[in-house]
Formats: C-alpha cells, sequence, structure tokens
C-alpha cells in the first residue's frame, strides 16, 4: 500500500489518530528536514506527518528546508503529499476560514536554486504547467465536500485557485496586495510554491490545502493582517482539516496513474555517462528508475 505525507504548517503541528507511532529521522543530501517525522498508520493507510516549521514553530519561511523534507518523504515511500497551510486572500469572495485547493503558482520568491534537486552535474527540466496532480485535487475535494457537509457552519470549499508565493517573512506591503488582485490571483502564502515543484521533480502528487486566514492588507474595511488573528482563524478550521485528513486516508487508490508518475522520464537532459558517480549515488531515490548508478 503506497503511503501518504502530509506537511503540516501554521496550526498544524501534530496529528492525532495515529496508530503505531514512531519518530523517524532522516538524513538527506540536503540536510536534514525541518523535524523528525511521525510515522504511524491512519485508517490501515502508513502515514509520514512533518510539521513544515518545525515544532514549536522555529523556522521562518525562507529557513525552511524544502529539499530535504521532500526528499526525505519520497526516500521513506510517499506517493501522495498533502500540504495544510494558511493564505491570504486576494478576492472580495474569499473569506477567512474559507478552503481553497490551489491548482495554479505565481512564483515571487528569489530562491529558485532551493527549489530543485538538480543542478552540480545533472541538469532536469520538468513540465511544470500544471503543478499540482488533478487526480490527487479532485480525490481532495470530494473528500473534503463530504466533510463540510457534516460540519456545524462549515467553511466554504473552493475546489481551485492561483496560489501567489511570496517570500516573506514581512507580510506585503498595500501596493504589492493591490498588484496581486489586478493580475487576477486568488491567495497569497509563502510556503507551497518549493513543494510542488520539489514533488514533481520526485515524481510525487502534490496538493495544498490552503487556509485562508485574513484579507492580506489590500482590504481597507478589514484590520491589516497579523499573527494574531491568522492564528486565530487557524485554530476555528484546523479540526476540520484533521477531519479531511482522516478521510483521505481512507479513499486513497491502491495505485496512480497520474502524469506524476513519470515525470522524470523525459526530463533529465544529461548524459549519463556525464553525471558524476556521486550525484547518480546521491540520487538514486528520485533518478534510479532512469539513470543507472555508479559501479
Amino acid at each position: 500500500m503506497m503511503k501518504l505525507g502530509v506537511i503540516g504548517g501554521s496550526g498544524l503541528y501534530r496529528l492525532e489518530g495515529l496508530k503505531n507511532v514512531e519518530s523517524v529521522t532522516v538524513k538527506t543530501p540536503f540536510g536534514a528536514p525541518s523535524d523528525a517525522l511521525l510515522h504511524g498508520r491512519l485508517h490501515g493507510r502508513e502515514l509520514y506527518f512533518l510539521p513544515r516549521h518545525g515544532q514549536g514553530h522555529r523556522l521562518l519561511p525562507n529557513e525552511i528546508p524544502h529539499r530535504a523534507n521532500i526528499f526525505a518523504l519520497k526516500e521513506l515511500g510517499c506517493a501522495w503529499v498533502l500540504s495544510v497551510s494558511a493564505v491570504g486572500s486576494l478576492r472580495e469572495g474569499l473569506q477567512p476560514r474559507d478552503i481553497v485547493l490551489p491548482d495554479q503558482y505565481y512564483d515571487r520568491t528569489k530562491s529558485a536554486r532551493e527549489h530543485t534537486f538538480f543542478g552540480g552535474g545533472i541538469v532536469a527540466h520538468v513540465s511544470f504547467g500544471d503543478p499540482s496532480c488533478d487526480s490527487f485535487r479532485k480525490l481532495l475535494a470530494g473528500v473534503a465536500a463530504d466533510v463540510l457537509k457534516r460540519a456545524d457552519k462549515p467553511p466554504r470549499l473552493f475546489p481551485s485557485g492561483t496560489y501567489v508565493n511570496m517570500e516573506g517573512p514581512a507580510f506585503s506591503t498595500r501596493a504589492e496586495s493591490d498588484t496581486y488582485r489586478k493580475l487576477g490571483f486568488d491567495v497569497i502564502g509563502m510556503t507551497s510554491l518549493p513543494e510542488a515543484k520539489l514533488c514533481r521533480e520526485a515524481e510525487m502528487c502534490y496538493q495544498a490545502m490552503a487556509m485562508v486566514t485574513d484579507f492580506d492588507c489590500w482590504h481597507r474595511a478589514e484590520k491589516e493582517v497579523s499573527v494574531d488573528a491568522i492564528m486565530g482563524h487557524l485554530q476555528a478550521n484546523v479540526g476540520l482539516g484533521k477531519q479531511v485528513i482522516e478521510e483521505l486516508a481512507r479513499n486513497l487508490p491502491e495505485a496512480r496513474d497520474c502524469a506524476c508518475t513519470t515525470a522524470l522520464k523525459y526530463a533529465i537532459m544529461t548524459d549519463p555517462a556525464a553525471i558524476p558517480a556521486a550525484i547518480k549515488k546521491s540520487l538514486a531515490p528520485l533518478i534510479g528508475r532512469y539513470i543507472s548508478p555508479a559501479k
């Protein structure tokens, strides 16, 4: 049975309901992940949970070791990665406590080198026109809709949207926020895009579950975004988020038939003979099915 990886962000630092729980420490070619991973079973599904900012929320968005996080989940055998995070709304119709499942991204970061496993002797270019896994997103949307139907005063669910990824750690200026609105973006956050890029390179299905916590700073009739307001809205939704994860674990299929499973098949451009032996060895969990390891 294929495994599920869950990355928890602001407000979701642990996952109750896991059976046979153990802490797993992983070393990767890209350093240590944000924290030890929790491994267990949820409704029979093997699951790994990773707190994105570390237990106690110790890491700034630009300090998160995204490559180590995703590499660890890949090495542990995860086929799907669900990311839970806080976002700001860039639309009047998206209100705090709404839930969005982004299917598009716009990159406003300056850390592209940290958002790929490749370089240093091996070149690869994956297709990224559709950044999230469509099959996974539709499955998650159906599961989330069923959970919300049973909730008292449930938030609204938006099964698609465009996520603009800024670096932070400060929130947007009003000029930036107004510009993102004019460009038609839906939500803004600081963490999801690197995960989506790296999961595609790792041939894992990725989907973010974005919890709207504020109106960024564009909405003149609302208070400016603050940590206090964010945490209040997140805590209101975190219980529902955990229920969605439980139902997702129940409903994941036994096999995948999406394009994510072969994302690297035609992406590696470097002649295998020119790839350094050390890279072949270190990236074997990613490229081993296409590039024979050095002998």
